[in-house]
């Protein structure tokens, strides 16, 4: 085992256990969440994605870190997960600026913590997974 296969595995947990509460929400209405049917009509509705989009969001966000942390189609989901926080940065975020609402004076969250999410999932995209997975990278 080597240091980069520890660091990997570290970015992978991290990712993985930032990002998947997040699709608990979408998928299970966990943690306050609005479950599948409520995410399928606050996305569709509000931001007028495709329904099949929003699918694709919900499955991103919840299988992906599952996927992250069990090193199994790690460029994959973290493709996925960089798009979709690229997107949501882009498209919700943007405009309430760089900074997070810590204050609360701000009309929403800013774009600092997707970019996090998006730096983390591409070295994953070009790094894959480590020796340290169910499907380790040789």
């Amino acid at each position: 085992m080597r240091a980069n296969d520890i660091a990997l595995l570290i970015l992978r947990l991290t990712a993985a256990i930032v990002l998947w509460p997040h699709g608990a929400q979408k998928a299970l209405g966990l943690f306050g969440g609005p479950g599948i049917a409520g995410t399928v009509a606050g996305l569709s509705g509000h931001f007028g994605l495709p329904v099949v989009l929003v699918y694709l969001v919900i499955a991103i966000e919840f299988l992906g870190p599952i996927a992250l942390v069990l090193g199994v189609l790690t460029r994959l989901a973290a493709l996925g997960i960089a798009i979709d926080m690229a997107a949501a940065a882009f498209l919700v975020h943007l405009p309430n600026g760089f900074f997070m609402n810590f204050t609360g004076t701000q009309k929403g969250e800013g774009i600092e913590y997707f970019i996090y999410a998006v730096g983390i999932a591409l070295a994953l995209v070009i790094a894959g997974s480590g020796r340290i997975a169910v499907l380790p990278k040789t």
